[in-house]
């Protein structure tokens, strides 16, 4: 938490936040909403107009009384950098104030070939290509965003453990980050991040009780009760992939067996298909993949499946099942409103979600599923993005405590 040594600065934060949050908004409204003094509003609304963070946005159309000047937030008054990578890409982009993607977006494969400080140095690398190739001016980007693919102390910024990326351990990220660009970074669970993205942004259309499922080489679920996203005790909320599903399942990255992610995640799934195809059975896959078993992956298995593939709709079944079974569970813990899915799983076309449903209806609770909605998220590949900018977001525009300073002594 930032803090503040004059409430005139603590109320220009208010003011700020406010606008940012409700505008268009009048003076009058804002002095409604936050009990402030007007003469306060007035001047402290003059200094944020001044400095660009605010910009008058017309008259509102009051039919009664005097037409009052309307304030909106400047979401061009600084920008922010975002980087989100896993254990097979690193995307990086500039986002305005909204938050808003401008430009292109970089995207490039994850280099594991060079331990974490060759890891660390893609990031930074991409991340100054993107401010960059955004032509801004010196100074314009506010803060830095990074999703992480593994367990985030997101308190002091420490990627902690990732079951993907074997060597990313106690990685001090935030830190390096601003050694390298001498600006504040944020870094958190791209699980979470995407959560956040779409519950605001997308498909969760702010919902205060929504589970969001990630899926790919891992498995994680963001989990947001009550409007709060929820990070843990040790920052292990959420790993979904990790939930025991089967006794003497197959060896899982975490060291334990039977986990979710080592049965149905996208790895699981290309070592099923590339065993079958090798054993003589046909599928579409293996011509997807140009004739080579060993360049099936998991995502040609949801194509396939889609186009009626016999293989690759029963494996997608199982993988319904498995994670029909999973969420079954989650949704008995934490009784959400909303399931929100991996866009990339409607790769497979509406069966899969509607298997998923099917059993997360039979095996949940009768209260928990009445009023359960079940909907792919909308956001695709910039969700991590987006969420990674509105974690920036979020520390930028906290409002700070007061902290009167404390009195000389004589």
């Amino acid at each position: 938490m930032r803090f503040v040594d004059t409430m005139r600065e603590r109320d220009k934060s208010v003011i700020l936040d406010v606008v940012r949050r409700c505008g268009p908004i009048s003076r009058v409204d804002i002095h409604e909403m936050t009990s402030l003094r007007p003469a306060t509003i007035s001047e402290l609304t003059g200094e944020l107009l001044q400095g660009g963070a605010i910009r008058q946005a017309g008259l509102n159309n009051n039919p009664t009384g005097r037409k009052q000047v309307l304030l909106q937030f400047n979401t061009e008054a600084s920008f922010i950098a975002a980087v989100d990578f896993d254990a097979e890409f690193v995307s990086a982009g500039i986002l305005d104030l909204q938050p808003r993607i401008r430009g292109e977006v970089i995207r490039e494969a994850t280099r594991l070939d060079g331990g974490a400080k060759g890891l660390l140095e893609q990031l930074v690398r991409c991340a100054r290509r993107a401010i960059k190739q955004a032509d801004l001016p010196h100074g314009a980007v506010a803060g830095i965003g990074i999703g992480d693919p593994g367990l985030v102390n997101s308190r002091d910024g420490i990627s902690l453990t990732s079951s993907t990326v074997g060597f990313w351990r106690d990685i001090p990220t935030k830190r390096h980050f601003e050694r390298a660009f001498g600006i504040p970074s944020v870094i958190g669970n791209n699980t979470r991040t995407k959560t956040i993205a779409e519950r605001l942004l997308g498909a969760g259309e702010a919902s205060p009780d929504m589970i969001f499922v990630e899926y790919g080489k891992g498995i994680g679920a963001g989990i947001i009760s009550g409007g709060t996203l929820l990070e843990g005790h040790g920052w292990t909320a959420g790993e979904f992939g990790h939930t025991h599903i089967v006794d003497n399942g197959p060896a899982c990255n975490c060291g334990s067996f039977g986990c979710l992610e080592a049965i149905a995640g996208i790895g699981a799934l290309e070592t099923r298909i590339r065993r079958a195809v090798r054993e003589g059975g046909y599928s579409e896959c293996l011509t997807m993949a140009g004739g080579d078993a060993d360049s099936i992956t998991g995502w040609h298995v949801l194509q396939a499946a889609a186009h009626g593939d016999k293989m690759a709709v029963a494996l997608v079944e199982e993988l319904g099942n498995y994670l029909g079974l999973g969420l079954a569970n989650m949704v008995n813990l934490f009784n959400p409103a909303l399931i929100v899915l991996d866009e990339r799983l409607a790769l497979a076309g509406p069966a899969l979600l509607e298997q998923i449903t099917r059993v997360v209806r039979r095996q949940a609770l009768v209260q928990a599923t009445q009023d359960l909605g079940f909907r792919t998220g909308v956001l695709g590949s910039n969700a991590g993005l987006l969420g990674a900018g509105l974690l920036v977001l979020e520390e930028l525009f906290r409002v700070p405590l007061f902290k009167p300073p404390r009195p000389v002594q004589s």
